[in-house]
């Protein structure tokens, strides 16, 4: 079992992860994601080596990006280029976790320059995975090239698995003369199961899937489908309309191909018609106008339906 902990301008991944490795004992647990570039790769190392001390052996950490204008606006920081800039930075991340105790750990880059001496003994080597929220096939390229993973978005389909991120791991471990097998695949799914409402469940996970697609960089993926014309209107609905109603615009194919929803039954008829489900696949109920006290509806309702699978959130 595994818990993944997403961060927005209200709550911190990294406190997130804290609270779900103090209340277990055996599971995974971990950011899934931490905005990459809001930190510097100390803090994210001394965040993952205080999160390896609650709860050994048993934490990940799952990067993004985030988008150029969160960046900007939101964190002040520089991200351009992101795909190098990650690179670097997943990089300095593990000199700093590998790191003996009195050890310089150094590095000079176009984006990041280290030269720390510790003189202290609080280091010492720790194996911590690390996956990248990767979408574009840049990012995809650097998961294989340096991370330990990729941790696919809500939105990956099948096609999306099978015909870009495979064939993007394999370019970039290639590059880096590793083995795309030994990469870890895990994603999250949207998920929303109400044996009482079901059809709400369903108009949930719909009004999920269109939040997410207001988004223009999920557009490759789109276009790999031919949804344009649904995106088209749920992204006017977003602009101008009532974002309530932007999952009508929603079909039965998309929903198939991204989400998890309705009784139980359905639910699991879904998630059996899914060829292609992470390794670990994270169950995330809808957010987007939906209440705590819903989602957390949601999540008792999801650990009843999928008590099987490998991963809740």
């Amino acid at each position: 079992m595994a818990f993944c902990a997403g961060e927005f301008a209200d709550a911190s991944a990294y406190v997130t992860a804290s609270e779900m490795a103090h209340a277990t004992t055996t599971a995974r647990t971990g950011p899934g994601i931490a905005y990459a570039f809001a930190r510097s790769p100390f803090v994210h190392a001394a965040s993952v080596r205080h999160l390896d001390k609650i709860a050994p052996g048993r934490v990940f950490l799952g990067l993004g990006a985030g988008t150029s204008r969160m960046n900007r606006d939101w964190f002040g920081v520089d991200s351009s280029h992101p795909a190098p800039r990650m690179k670097e930075l997943v990089t300095c991340i593990r000199a700093f976790l590998q790191a003996e105790d009195d050890q310089r750990i150094t590095f000079a880059g176009e984006y990041y320059n280290l030269d720390a001496h510790i003189r202290a003994p609080v280091l010492g080597p720790i194996e911590v995975p690390i996956l990248l929220g990767a979408f574009n096939i840049h990012m995809l390229r650097t998961a294989g090239e340096v991370a330990d993973g990729v941790l696919g978005h809500g939105l990956f389909t099948d096609r999306w698995w099978d015909e870009v991120v495979d064939p993007q791991l394999h370019l970039g471990a290639r590059r880096a003369g590793r083995s795309a097998a030994d990469l870890l695949r895990w994603g999250w799914v949207i998920t929303a199961v109400d044996d009482d409402d079901p059809q709400r469940a369903i108009a949930d996970a719909k009004r999920q899937i269109a939040f997410y697609l207001t988004v223009k960089t999920y557009d490759s993926l789109v276009e790999l489908h031919g949804w344009q014309d649904e995106t088209a209107a749920i992204r006017a609905e977003f602009a101008g309309g009532d974002p309530r109603k932007m999952g009508d615009h929603v079909t039965d194919e998309m929903l198939w191909a991204m989400a998890v929803c309705g009784d139980s039954a359905q639910a699991r008829e879904m998630l059996a018609a899914r060829r292609r489900l992470p390794d670990i696949g994270f169950l995330s109920p809808p957010g987007f106008l939906v209440s705590p006290r819903r989602r957390k509806h949601y999540v008792g309702q999801v650990i009843n339906a999928f008590e099987q699978i490998g991963a809740v959130l």
